[in-house]
């Protein structure tokens, strides 16, 4: 997993605001190869499926498929997938705290959400 700017438009009139956008932007390479290499097997594969059914990839063993789409969209698909890992990852950070907690036995784990 690796973040590639150059998705995103680089022409002033093309962008709008994206406090987000700009950061990264900003962000050494190193640094956001390291974040991205940071990430589980485990998110890695739930992205790659999230990015697939956004995209309607048929199982590559039997098609052979291929996506044509503008900048924006690609931006787009880029940007839900950031999400979607960002969101797992905390959810992943989540869990293995639960899980501390409930093992030392500070925490005790509901069934129910209710």
């Amino acid at each position: 997993m690796i973040f590639n700017s150059d998705f995103f438009p680089t022409d002033v009139n093309e962008q709008t605001a994206n406090n987000l956008m700009e950061y990264l932007q900003q962000q050494n390479p190193d640094v956001l190869a390291r974040v991205a290499q940071s990430a589980s097997s485990e998110i890695k594969d739930l992205i790659a499926h999230n990015v697939r059914g956004l995209i309607g990839v048929l199982p590559p063993d039997d098609f052979q498929v291929s996506i044509t789409t503008d900048r924006e969209n690609l931006a787009n698909l880029l940007a839900s997938a950031m999400m979607t890992g960002y969101f797992l990852g905390q959810m992943e950070q989540r869990m293995n705290l639960e899980d501390s907690l409930i093992a030392s036995g500070s925490l005790q784990r509901e069934l129910d959400f209710e």
